[in-house]
């Protein structure tokens, strides 16, 4: 006998999609129009048909939970977050991945192992490779790769990386809240490198103070 009932399906949708979770939370989805689009789903689930109604209603009472959810998940990463660090002085080199690129990445981090201020990361895709990098190493970067195809190049970039807990690995949403925060304050990001428990943007040096300015607040703000 299925045992599960509409509210526990309509639950487990939502608890799935963290943008219709916020959503829900302020208020912004028209529930009527959300509970015909996840009808279908509901019905797969209860394996019976479900009145729209019900759908209705279950998502009016789940709304609340909803909320605390939200901020309590996201609050606890956010409040365990570590330094956050500025590097200045970047260069972003992207090329059109060859059969000699790898080879010559190797060249270029024998130059970096031995010169410890220097910032490096780098992002290979399926078709190019980006370098960002401080722009004190700038010639020698142009020597090494000058066979190569560059597609993109720009300067005056900063970096700012956020030290996140262990805790960030199983909570989905981090992210977004973090890009959103940003995204709210019109801050370019150009690019975006992540480790498991470092999270960094790459910015416009305009940007750099403004950027910085919005993480440190994260802390303080409500979710």
């Amino acid at each position: 006998m299925n045992t599960i009932t509409v509210s526990d399906s309509v639950g487990e949708i939502v608890s799935r999609k963290p943008f219709l979770e916020e959503a829900l939370a302020s208020g912004l989805i028209n529930l009527s129009s959300l509970a015909r689009d996840i009808h279908a789903e509901v019905v797969e689930r209860m394996d019976k048909e479900v009145k729209h109604g019900a759908i209705v209603m279950s998502l009016k009472r789940l709304k609340p939970d909803v909320n605390y959810q939200i901020n309590e998940r996201i609050k606890k990463v956010v409040d365990l977050m570590g330094d956050i660090t500025v590097r200045s002085n970047l260069a972003d080199f992207t090329y059109r991945n060859s059969d000699t690129l790898t080879s010559n990445q190797m060249r270029l981090l024998a130059i970096i192992s031995k010169r410890k201020e220097i910032f490096y990361t780098l992002s290979q895709g399926i078709y190019e490779t980006t370098i960002i990098l401080s722009n004190i190493i700038e010639d020698e970067v142009n020597e090494i790769f000058k066979d190569e195809y560059l597609t993109f190049r720009i300067d005056n970039l900063s970096s700012i990386t956020i030290k996140l807990p262990e805790e960030n690995t199983s909570v989905f949403g981090v992210y977004y809240h973090i890009l959103k925060k940003l995204a709210y304050e019109g801050i370019n990001i150009l690019e975006i490198v992540s480790t498991t428990h470092e999270f960094t943007i790459i910015v416009n040096d305009h940007d750099v103070d403004a950027a910085f300015s919005v993480l440190k607040r994260l802390k303080h703000d409500n979710i």
